[in-house]
């Protein structure tokens, strides 16, 4: 602890060490850059993953055929048991799920699984429906309504051309 420490009060920012003013400073002389090689010239930077010229991790693993990570479909998914929770002749779709609480995972299209009983009349409108969840429902008194999946492109919209 010295005096700067003590007067500091908690202020924002540390001082900053200053590289170059003498063997004393403890960074002197190089600067904290060592002697001769690329990180002590001007202008020495590393690409992320370089590994001083050693073949580099991404290339030494192997990589084989295909995945389809970047293109998949993601849903939110519900089983009909949860859908218990709503009341007689409710209106169930995705953003209902979501203010209900039932599902912390929240995308833009919903797919209701047959995990489970129901026996309330609900109007579920969702984007895909398992054949089990679906005959469950309506066995119920109550019906699906499949949603399209994909949106309306801005291309096929009308517009005022004249």
């Amino acid at each position: 602890m010295d005096l700067r420490t003590v007067c500091a009060k908690g202020t924002k920012y540390e001082k900053r060490n200053r590289i170059g003013r003498g063997v004393g400073s403890g960074s002197g002389k190089t600067s904290g850059r060592g002697h001769k090689g690329r990180g002590a010239r001007s202008g020495a930077s590393r690409r992320a993953g370089y590994e001083g010229g050693q073949m580099p991790l991404y290339r030494r693993v192997p990589k084989r055929g295909f995945t389809n990570a970047r293109f998949r479909t993601d849903y939110t998914i519900i089983n009909i048991d949860a859908l218990g929770a709503f009341d007689d002749g409710a209106t169930v779709d995705l953003s209902v799920i979501l203010e209900a609480g039932l599902v912390s995972l929240n995308t833009n299209l919903l797919k209701v699984l047959g995990n489970g009983e129901i026996s309330k009349k609900l109007t579920v409108r969702t984007h895909k429906c398992s054949a089990s969840a679906k005959a469950k429902i309506e066995a119920a008194g109550g019906s699906v309504e499949i949603l399209s999946a994909k949106p309306t492109p801005a291309s096929e919209t009308p517009s005022n051309e004249a």
